[in-house]
């Protein structure tokens, strides 16, 4: 497989630039995590929200992080992979006026997207930054409270991308993100497979591993929050799998899951 951050970049920016107003239909993550059949994986419904804006909402979560992250007034909050702004302009709504968002991308399309969109609707103290997880453009001890929407399991290397969710946020601050997690391994060609990364499947890792890693990247008191089982549809997976290789995957007892966490920095 290709590099895995060209294949986001190059995915994601298409999908910037090819925007379509989310249906029930839509499909969650990108094109790779849906069948034709128009399955909806990942996605879960925003509109409902305060700070809904429509524009923004591309489909591409796999949870709602802004519903467990108890963000307060005036609080300082980064979104890492913000997409078109659609959980900065949630988060904005929680944090008031007196607080600031700012959202980090590392695709520029995405960035030019949700910097329109925060001009349109007025949100000063609502930012976008180009940039990569595993190197924020941010300082120390600046957040109060990061936020993620199924982005952290496209970052190639994990730890060095929590090291720096936790040298960003300020002592006692805390990270909570929608992400996807396995248990147990996944057939070796669904890994390699470039639509399944960009959607989501193959670049994520067993959860006791993921949290050994939040763990060793100085997090405590590490809590799932939520988690629901994703179940693949065989036209989907037929697509990477042959015959023999799905019924493997079926009996191995593999799962994949949407989690929603909370990961604090000590105090």
């Amino acid at each position: 497989m290709e590099d895995p951050k060209k294949i986001v970049k190059e995915k994601y920016g298409d999908i910037a630039r090819n925007f379509r107003p989310v249906t029930l239909s839509s499909c969650g993550c990108s094109t790779g995590c849906c069948s034709e059949s128009g399955y909806t994986l990942f996605s879960e419904e925003y509109s409902t929200l305060q700070g809904y804006v429509p524009e923004a909402d591309l489909g591409l979560g796999c949870g709602i992080p802004t519903l467990f992250a108890g963000i307060k007034k005036g609080d300082t909050v980064v979104d890492l992979g913000s997409g078109a702004g659609n959980d900065c302009f949630i988060a904005r709504s929680q944090t008031g006026e007196n607080g600031k968002v700012i959202g980090v991308d590392m695709t520029p399309e995405m960035v030019e997207r949700a910097k329109n969109n925060a001009r349109k609707y007025g949100f000063p103290n609502v930012d976008f930054l180009l940039g990569e997880i595993e190197n924020i453009p941010l300082p120390e001890n600046f957040a109060d409270v990061v936020i993620s929407n199924c982005v952290l399991n496209l970052v190639p290397d994990k730890y060095t991308a929590f090291r720096e969710i936790f040298r960003i946020l300020k002592t006692g601050g805390y990270i909570t993100a929608s992400d996807i997690v396995l248990s147990g391994e996944l057939p070796e060609s669904l890994r390699r497979n470039a639509e399944m990364y960009a959607g989501c499947i193959s670049g994520a890792i067993e959860e006791e591993l993921y949290f050994y890693l939040l763990n060793k990247a100085g997090f405590e008191n590490i809590a799932v929050l939520k988690k629901v089982q994703v179940n693949l549809p065989d036209e989907l997976l037929q697509e990477v799998l042959t015959n023999e290789e799905l019924e493997q995957y079926r009996l191995s007892g593999a799962g994949i899951f949407s989690i929603t966490f909370r990961a604090e920095k000590p105090r």
